[in-house]
């Protein structure tokens, strides 16, 4: 007997099937089929054949591979009993469940039970795919590795996509071609990490960021994960996702894989990442409130560890008049914390720096217009802490680890060690007003554990649940713990530590593959910043943080009257226009000139776009390529005027149109031809606002 289920939306089906009662198999992902489509024939289309030194039928790729088929490539599950014999199911098929737009398959193997669950969005274009291991009550076992659903990968594509970094160097894209065999990238840090972005993109050949077909994964959890990209001997390719290998360390009698995020594309990556965007923003964010996203300050670049009421009113006042809507007070508010060495889990206020509590900075702030946050890393401890003293067991590893920024983790699993934190965070949160937390996490575990993950995630929402109007940052040394499994619980990211704003351009790029304006932060770093050396013009500093959740992190005392000019006039644009653009997707731009990094931010109506074209280096050529646009109706008029011409340097000597005011164009001639700018020099941006006539 064949078996086949099928989900749609408007461009996608997702096809499984299966014949007899072994585990179903990802028979066909790609463009919409026909309504009509016989399945059964695509289960029978689907099958290989067989030839000389092959077993006599091929294995399936099924949704969790079987070691018991022979299957020549990695399981989808690797378990052991409760005395740590291997155990290799041969699941059988129990039951379907279908409903609008889901669909959940069992089956079974004696006392265990692996259920496969799957629904698709048909607005965001988002197909969410996570599995379950089940053993009955009188045992238990251990899984080492259990893969989400397994998908099977394209044939055109060439070279896969997978998302690496650093430290202030976040988001870097690494391409890799397909070749026999398996690209493992896992991350054991006990975070998502910087280094190891759970995601694959799988671009068709020849696909750009506008255009051809693609396909996207993102596994969303937060404690460290695996994936596997396999080419198989026969040819065939599978994508595994699952937690870090060997990460849950007790024996249990249920385990849950995280979500896997998963769509298809036919107009280049910008449809995957418009894909991530949309789902992330409107599904899976659960935000505190309707009010448009505020403007940031914080104040950690201006004053570390040296807080003093009367300096942190006055920083607070020229923050205002700048256009901050938030001020956010970073590490070194509570006792004994002046440097990093020190106090971290003593979660009360330094009495020497805050004779009078929070209230008289509070009240600054609050009568300036702005709301008021503060700034925790939970999950960690100093040696030199009241904290560590009185509870030495509640450390997180053995007592001869190597230490992290003078810091080790808090056992996250333990009961006791969440029930005092929540006791120590909601005391100031419900002392004090605090509309807003940002939550670090600046030190990789001792040895990965998933259990770890899982006790942050239980702590933070109880404290949402106490203070649901509490918006949250997640925050890992800047970028090293995003993921959707963190941004179920959290409303922002920071995206990195680094606030140069030409590493901030290259950044914002590549994260916008995953990331909506919406919870991406960024903000105007100081002239000389502190994280690279390099000086940068006011203008770039500010146009680059205007491309997503804007903010400020500088002493502002700094600014001449020119920058104050500058950042203000930025801010009050960014203030006009982000309704628009919180709901936007950010597609981008297929740059001819690889010194421009380019981006076109595409209200949700189609009405209204703005280009940010940033320069990152010297053109190869004397003059400036044409930028082509995208998503725009071919048949529609659109005026596109230039908004910071005046911004044009003495060598730009020309007369381009844009330089003297608003053209008149065709859809299909913006994207076809596209916009000449003028030209300009490094490490500057050109703002290009469009409207549908």
């Amino acid at each position: 007997m064949t078996r086949t289920w099928r989900l749609d939306d408007s461009r996608q089906t997702l096809v499984l099937g299966s014949a007899g009662d072994r585990l179903a198999e990802v028979v066909y992902w790609g463009a919409r089929l026909p309504d009509g489509e016989d399945l059964t024939a695509l289960v029978n289309a689907n099958r290989l054949d067989v030839s000389g030194g092959m077993l006599d039928a091929n294995p399936e790729l099924s949704i969790c591979p079987e070691a018991t088929r022979s299957f020549p490539g990695q399981p989808g599950m690797v378990i052991r009993d409760g005395q740590g014999a291997p155990i290799t199911p041969a699941f059988r098929f129990v039951e379907a469940e279908e409903g609008e737009n889901r669909l959940s398959l069992s089956y079974a193997d004696g006392a265990l039970t692996y259920a496969a669950h799957f629904a698709i969005d048909p607005t965001t274009h988002m197909i969410e795919a996570w599995a379950e291991l089940f053993v009955s009550d009188d045992g238990a076992l251990r899984a080492d590795w259990l893969a989400a659903p397994v998908f099977p990968a394209p044939q055109l594509a060439d070279e896969m996509i997978d998302v690496t970094g650093r430290w202030i160097g976040e988001f870097q894209l690494a391409r890799t071609p397909w070749t026999p065999g398996a690209r493992l990238r896992e991350s054991r840090t006990g975070r998502t990490g910087h280094e190891h972005f759970p995601a694959v993109i799988l671009p068709l050949r020849a696909a750009t960021n506008t255009a051809g077909a693609a396909y996207a994964l993102h596994y969303g959890w937060s404690g460290g994960h695996r994936m596997i990209a396999e080419e198989l001997p026969d040819g065939r390719r599978q994508v595994q996702f699952g937690h870090a290998t060997g990460t849950d360390h007790e024996s249990q009698t249920h385990f849950a894989t995280a979500k896997l995020y998963a769509t298809y594309s036919a107009t280049g990556l910008n449809g995957c990442s418009a894909a991530f965007q949309r789902h992330l923003r409107d599904r899976i964010v659960h935000w505190p409130n309707a009010r448009p996203r505020p403007v940031h300050y914080n104040c950690w670049e201006a004053v570390y560890f040296r807080h003093d009421v009367a300096e942190l009113k006055e920083i607070a006042s020229i923050a205002a008049d700048l256009g901050a809507e938030r001020f956010v007070l970073d590490d070194g508010w509570f006792e004994g914390r002046d440097d990093d060495t020190t106090s971290l889990g003593d979660w009360w206020l330094d009495a020497k720096k805050f004779p009078q509590g929070f209230t008289p900075l509070i009240d600054h702030v609050q009568s300036l217009g702005m709301g008021f946050g503060l700034w925790f890393e939970p999950e960690m401890v100093n040696r030199e802490s009241q904290l560590a003293r009185a509870h030495p067991d509640w450390r997180l590893g053995p007592d001869d680890q190597i230490p992290g920024r003078q810091q080790f983790v808090l056992d996250m699993s333990r009961d006791d060690v969440r029930d005092y934190l929540f006791e120590k965070i909601d005391a100031v949160l419900s002392e004090y007003a605090i509309e807003y937390i940002k939550w670090d996490h600046n030190r990789v575990l001792p040895m990965p554990d998933a259990a770890q993950a899982r006790g942050t995630y239980d702590l933070i929402d109880r404290l949402r649940a106490a203070h649901p109007t509490v918006e949250i940052e997640s925050c890992a040394s800047g970028g090293g713990r995003i993921d959707f499994g963190i941004l179920e619980r959290t409303h922002r990211v920071w995206l990195s530590d680094s606030n140069d704003a030409l590493e901030r351009l290259r950044i914002q790029h590549n994260a916008a593959l995953f990331l909506p304006m919406a919870v991406t932060g960024s903000h105007v770093g100081p002239r000389v910043c502190h994280t690279s050396g390099r000086i940068l013009d006011i203008r770039f500093r500010a146009w680059v943080a205007a491309q997503r959740h804007m903010g400020f992190e500088m002493d502002p005392r700094e600014l001449t009257d020119e920058e104050t000019e500058v950042l203000t006039r930025v801010t009050s644009w960014w203030k006009a226009n982000r309704d628009w653009l919180r709901d936007a997707d950010i597609l981008r731009l297929d740059s001819p000139d690889q010194a421009v990094i380019a981006e076109q931010q595409q209200a949700a109506d189609g009405t209204r776009f703005v280009v940010f074209a940033g320069r990152a280096d010297t053109s190869a050529q004397i003059t400036t390529r044409p930028l082509r646009l995208t998503g725009l109706d071919p048949a529609a008029t659109y005026e596109v005027e230039l908004l910071n011409r005046d911004d044009a340097p003495r060598l730009s000597r020309g007369t381009p149109a844009l330089k003297s005011g608003p053209i008149r164009a065709s859809g299909a001639y913006l994207m076809g031809q596209g916009i000449t700018l003028p030209w300009s020099f490094p490490c500057t941006m050109w703002v290009i606002e469009g409207h549908r006539l």
